[in-house]
C-alpha cells in the first residue's frame, strides 16, 4: 500500500481508504447500505490487512449507523485508535428541528459529540463538512471548526462538495484570520466525469489541498455490469440509487476502450477505473466501498495496476474534457509566458 501527505499536512494516508456508506440500511442512502455488523467487521479487518489506514464515514449515512458500526468494528477488530485515521462529516439532516443541520456553530458543535459517542472515540482525525451551507456564515463555521481542533477533539478539517470559490474563499478567511485551514476537499472524480479539473484541481495544487475522491466508478456505472442498451449484466448499486449523474454516452464510450485493456492486462474494468485515478497528481486517496470481500479485494487490488503509455493516451482522449471558456482562452494568452 501507498501512502501519501494529505494535503499541506504531515499527516499519510493510505492511497485507497475505506468508505462505510455500505454499512447499516436506512433512510435517505438505505439502498447504498446493507451491510451488518459481522459484514463489517470482516470488510474493516480485510481492508487493514491490506495496509488500508484510512477510513472515511459521515453522520447521515444510515442515520448515525454506519458510524456506529465502524466504531463496532474497530472495537471488535481490538484496532489500536492511533494506527487509524478516521474521519466523518457534518451538514446534512439529522432530525426534524430547524436547527439539527447546516454547518452553524451549534449543529456542528452538537454533531461532534454525537460522533464522538457513535463512533467511540475521543477524537476526530478528520472532520468535514459535507457540502457548502448557504445560509451559515463562513466564519461561523471555520470558527466553530477551529475550536474543535483547539480542545482536541479533531485534528484535522476538510471540506467536501463545494464550489472553488467557495473553498478559495474558506481558505482565505483562516488564512488571515489564522484559523484552522481545510487541508483536504472530498469530491467526486472519475473517468467518466472530470469536470474537476477545470477550476478545482488547479486550486488544489496551488493551495496545496489533498483530494479524496468519492465514487470512483460513477455509481458503479464503471464497474463493468451495465451495457449501453441499460439492460444489467449482474445487477448493481444503479438499479435502486442513480446517482451521481453521468453522461451514459461518453460512460460507455470510455468502457469501450477500458473493455479489451482489462482483458487483455487480466483484470478488471474497475481496477483500471480506479487505477487511473491513483494515477493523478492531485489525487491523495480514493474512496472505495463494498458490500462483500470480493469487491474489496478487487477495489485494492487496483493499486497495483500500471499503464502503458500507450494505454494512458486512449483513457486521456476518450475521456478529456470539452473545452470550456475561459479554459481555452487562459491556454492561448499564457503561450508567451511559459518557462
Amino acid at each position: 500500500m501507498k501512502y501519501n501527505l494529505l494535503g499541506k499536512t504531515g499527516l499519510w494516508v493510505s492511497e485507497i481508504c475505506l468508505g462505510t456508506m455500505t454499512f447499516g440500511a436506512k433512510g435517505r442512502f438505505a439502498a447504498v447500505g446493507g451491510v451488518d455488523q459481522e459484514g463489517a467487521d470482516a470488510l474493516v479487518r480485510q481492508a487493514l490487512d491490506a495496509g488500508v489506514n484510512f477510513i472515511d464515514t459521515a453522520n447521515v449515512y444510515s442515520e448515525g449507523i454506519s458510524e456506529e458500526m465502524t466504531g463496532e468494528a474497530l472495537k471488535n477488530l481490538g484496532v489500536h485508535r492511533d494506527d487509524i485515521i478516521l474521519a466523518t462529516k457534518v451538514r446534512g439532516k439529522m432530525g426534524e428541528k430547524p436547527n439539527q443541520k447546516g454547518l452553524s456553530r451549534k449543529h456542528i458543535i452538537n454533531q461532534v459529540e454525537a460522533s464522538l459517542k457513535r463512533l467511540g472515540t475521543d477524537y476526530i482525525d478528520l472532520y468535514q463538512i459535507h457540502s457548502n451551507d448557504p445560509i451559515t456564515p463562513i466564519d461561523e463555521t471555520l470558527r466553530a471548526l477551529d475550536d474543535l481542533v483547539r480542545t482536541g477533539k479533531v485534528r484535522y478539517i476538510g471540506a467536501s462538495n463545494v464550489a472553488a470559490w467557495q473553498l478559495m474563499k474558506a481558505l482565505d478567511y483562516s488564512y488571515y484570520n489564522h484559523l484552522e485551514r481545510f487541508n483536504s476537499l472530498q469530491a467526486y472524480y472519475t473517468l467518466a466525469g472530470r469536470d474537476l479539473e477545470r477550476e478545482i484541481i488547479p486550486l488544489l495544487k496551488d493551495q496545496q489541498v489533498g483530494l479524496m475522491v468519492w465514487s470512483p466508478l460513477a455509481g458503479g456505472l464503471l464497474s463493468g455490469k451495465y451495457d449501453r442498451d441499460g439492460d444489467r449484466k449482474t445487477g448493481g448499486r444503479r438499479d435502486d440509487f442513480d446517482f451521481p449523474p453521468v453522461n451514459r454516452e461518453k460512460a460507455f464510450n470510455i468502457i469501450d476502450v477500458l473493455r479489451p485493456m482489462a482483458k487483455e492486462n487480466g483484470v478488471s474494468i474497475a481496477q483500471l477505473a480506479i487505477a487511473w485515478l491513483l494515477k493523478q497528481e492531485a489525487v491523495s486517496t480514493v474512496i472505495v466501498g463494498a458490500k462483500k470481500q470480493s469487491q474489496l479485494e478487487e477495489n485494492l487490488n487496483a493499486s497495483i495496476i500500471e499503464f502503458s503509455k500507450d494505454d494512458l493516451e486512449k483513457l486521456e482522449k476518450v475521456s478529456k474534457l470539452e473545452r470550456e471558456y475561459p479554459g481555452w482562452m487562459l491556454d492561448l494568452t499564457k503561450q508567451d509566458r511559459e518557462l
